[in-house]
C-alpha cells in the first residue's frame, strides 16, 4: 500500500474513533420512514497494487431497511440490509454496477464495522488472451464482491468510513486477477 493512502486511512480512523470515543453517545438514529435506510458516496484508490493502479474511482450506494427487526438487539445484528451500487473508474479503467447485503455490528456508540458481500457485474476484461498490460484479467462477469468498513457516526444523519472492497471471480473463470479498491465514502442515515 503506498505510503501516503496508510497515512490518510491512519489519521482518518484516529480522528474518527478519538471524537467518536470522546463524544460520548451519539444522538439516536432516525427511524427510517421509506424503504431507503443510508444514501453512501465516495472515492476510491483504484486498485492500487494492480495493472489498473493510479486512477480513482466514484461510488455510490443506497442501502435498504432491514426486511425485518428482531427485538432482541443482539439477534438484529444478523439481519442484513440489503444493498445496491455502482463504482465509475475516472482513469477509463474497470467500472462496475454491484447489489448484495450489509451487515453492520456497533463497537462503540459511535464506532462501527461493517461487512457486505454480493455480487457486481463490470466493463472490464474478460478474455482469456491479449489482455492489455494496465487493465485486469477478471475472466468472466458478474463477479463475487465483498467489502469491510470501520465508521464512526458523527451525528445522528451522518457517517464516515474506510473501506476495503474486493471483485473476483474465486476461481471459476480461467482468468482471476481480481479488483480491489480502498478508499472513503460519507454516509446519510434516512
Amino acid at each position: 500500500m503506498p505510503y501516503r493512502l496508510k497515512v490518510f486511512c491512519c489519521v482518518l480512523l484516529a480522528a474518527g474513533a478519538n471524537g467518536a470515543l470522546a463524544a460520548g453517545a451519539p444522538t439516536p438514529r432516525p427511524v427510517p420512514s421509506g424503504p431507503f435506510s443510508e444514501l453512501r458516496i465516495g472515492g476510491f484508490a483504484h486498485d492500487p497494487w494492480g495493472p489498473e493502479a493510479g486512477s480513482p474511482s466514484l461510488s455510490g450506494e443506497i442501502l435498504l431497511n432491514k426486511p425485518f427487526t428482531p427485538a432482541d438487539l443482539f439477534t438484529s445484528y444478523f439481519v442484513p440490509r440489503p444493498h445496491v451500487g455502482g463504482s465509475v473508474s475516472l482513469g477509463s479503467k474497470t467500472s462496475f454496477a454491484y447489489t448484495g447485503l450489509t451487515w453492520t455490528f456497533d463497537l462503540a456508540p459511535r464506532l462501527f464495522v461493517e461487512g457486505s458481500l454480493g455480487g457486481a457485474i463490470h466493463t472490464g476484461e474478460t478474455r482469456d488472451q491479449f489482455v492489455p498490460p494496465d487493465r485486469a484479467a477478471l475472466g468472466c462477469s458478474p463477479l463475487f464482491r465483498e467489502s469491510g468498513s470501520v465508521g464512526v457516526r458523527l451525528s445522528a444523519n451522518w457517517s464516515v468510513m474506510a473501506t476495503v472492497e474486493r471483485l473476483s471471480n474465486n476461481g471459476l473463470c480461467s482468468q482471476d486477477k481480481g479488483l480491489t479498491n480502498i478508499g472513503a465514502r460519507i454516509g446519510y442515515s434516512f
